[in-house]
């Protein structure tokens, strides 16, 4: 390795790891910000926080890498172009694609290390990170008990406290309405003071209540009408079970199914079965229908129903509205009964075949996405190298200004036709493989546009070049001479 090749390495690294981190935590906030409402007041911990954020941040890593990778190239050649290094390689004989070699074969390597990544380990994020974010969205906020306020968050009670001391545990003026029997508010609780103490093991909460009173309501040994018992305490502990406000974690087998859950093997595999029995359905229908078809081809039943339904010469017999006519009078009414019950089970049936022809090819289409998506990332990286190295040298700018505009700009684009292409695919308006490498094929003519106008010194990004370029216009167009 040359000390010219070590020199664009190095100067290409740091910049990588700075705005691949940088694009990381973005995303990562841009998720928080999305699911905010959903997990705020669930009293998550920061261990459950720290999990989440892990998870989550490894998911969004096809994501935030070609985007680290387009910009860092940008800011690479925008500063050694601005540095007039890059002019000092070209005179010395270097053309601009032996320039970008070394780190070309650096992206291709952290290509193939994507697609290691996107094939091992996003599989198993994306199981821990949805299925722990299904619990968390699914899981009941934290008790919280405001003074004047009914809090309605234990099932079958509505609770009031008056006042809170400022120790947060001392109590006064207590309500505690209790419909747990399902018979209405059918028991009352009053008391004047009182503290609130959690277990250790967080699972109660004992309301312990002094000086206060305690109503129910209830029949008198089956009398009809209503007995309210009252009776006074002195000191009495009323328990709550928490146990619903804890985070229960659903087994994760249960997501394994999900193609964002798999890797290429496990995604062929799947597909191959859904091809299997999606090819099964038309042999499914001519099964199904087999069974309400009656075909009389041989025997005396066969000859006595064509000497019906055929005249003294052979020909058909003729009916005027209806085929039933041809049916004797005793039997007709059970005839159309049967046909009709038939038909109106053929119906529900194809119905059935219909709805699980259609499963078939919704899922057939998503795992053939999600096969392509493992491809697609390895080779965006390579794709926004090839814009972003060209790019830079020409702009010639360095940076964070003029770069980060112009790379946002191309990933966005990048970004939205990938998501199109997808659409488009998951909907069977295109195929699998024309909607999911549909940006690369709409980039990839840009990226070489821009490699031979950087070869060429080209100055289309500059505002010198669009000044000149205006100024011949306009000396172009005749002007009129004032009089």
């Amino acid at each position: 390795m040359k000390k010219l090749d070590i020199l664009i390495l190095r100067s290409f690294i740091g910049p990588f790891i700075v705005t691949f981190f940088v694009a990381l935590f973005v995303l990562v906030m841009q998720f928080f910000w999305l699911y905010m409402d959903e997990l705020i007041g669930k009293g998550l911990g920061i261990w459950m926080i720290l999990q989440l954020m892990f998870f989550m941040s490894t998911t969004m890593v096809p994501l935030a890498l070609p985007l680290s990778v387009l910009l860092a190239s940008i800011m690479t050649f925008g500063n050694m172009g601005e540095n007039f290094e890059l002019v000092a390689i070209k005179s010395s004989g270097i053309s601009l694609l032996r320039f970008m070699r070394p780190l070309f074969i650096f992206i291709s390597f952290i290509g193939v290390l994507a697609f290691v990544f996107n094939n091992n380990v996003i599989p198993v994020a994306n199981l821990k990170a949805l299925s722990l974010l299904y619990d968390l969205r699914n899981s009941k906020p934290t008790l919280n008990i405001r003074p004047d306020q009914f809090n309605n968050g234990i099932d079958g009670y509505s609770i009031r406290v008056g006042s809170k001391d400022k120790d947060g545990h001392t109590i006064r003026d207590v309500i505690i309405y209790d419909h747990s029997s399902g018979l209405g508010n059918d028991k009352v609780i009053l008391a004047n003071s009182g503290e609130m103490i959690p277990t250790e093991d967080k699972q109660f909460l004992i309301f312990r209540l002094k000086d206060g009173w305690r109503y129910e309501e209830g029949n008198n040994n089956g009398a009809r009408d209503n007995v309210q018992t009252r009776m006074y305490f002195k000191s009495w502990d009323k328990i709550f079970d928490l146990s619903s406000f804890k985070l229960i974690r659903t087994n994760e087998e249960l997501f394994k199914s999900a193609y964002q859950m798999m890797n290429v093997a496990q995604l062929k595999e799947s597909i191959d079965s859904i091809k299997h029995t999606w090819g099964r359905i038309p042999g499914n229908v001519s099964s199904y229908m087999s069974s309400y078809n009656t075909w009389v081809n041989v025997g005396k039943l066969h000859d006595s129903m064509m000497k019906r339904f055929t005249g003294i010469n052979g020909a058909v017999a003729k009916y005027d509205s209806s085929f039933s006519q041809l049916v004797k009078d005793s039997v007709r009414s059970r005839v159309i009964q049967l046909a009709t019950n038939n038909t109106r089970n053929m119906k529900g049936l194809m119905d059935v075949t219909a709805g699980d022809e259609r499963i078939q090819k919704d899922n057939y289409l998503k795992f053939s996405v999600e096969w392509h998506r493992k491809f697609t990332l390895s080779f965006a990286c390579v794709l926004l190298f090839l814009i972003g190295a060209p790019l830079g040298a020409i702009i010639r700018k360095g940076g964070l200004g003029m770069p980060l505009v112009i790379a946002v700009s191309f990933f966005v684009i990048f970004h939205i036709t990938s998501v199109m292409g997808e659409k488009l695919a998951k909907t069977g308006a295109l195929p699998s493989w024309m909607g999911m490498w549909m940006a690369t094929g709409m980039l990839l003519p840009i990226a070489f546009w821009l490699i031979y106008n950087a070869r060429n010194d080209s100055q289309v990004f500059t505002k010198e070049w669009y000044l000149r370029t205006w100024k011949k216009i306009v000396a172009l167009v005749p002007l009129n001479n004032k009089k």
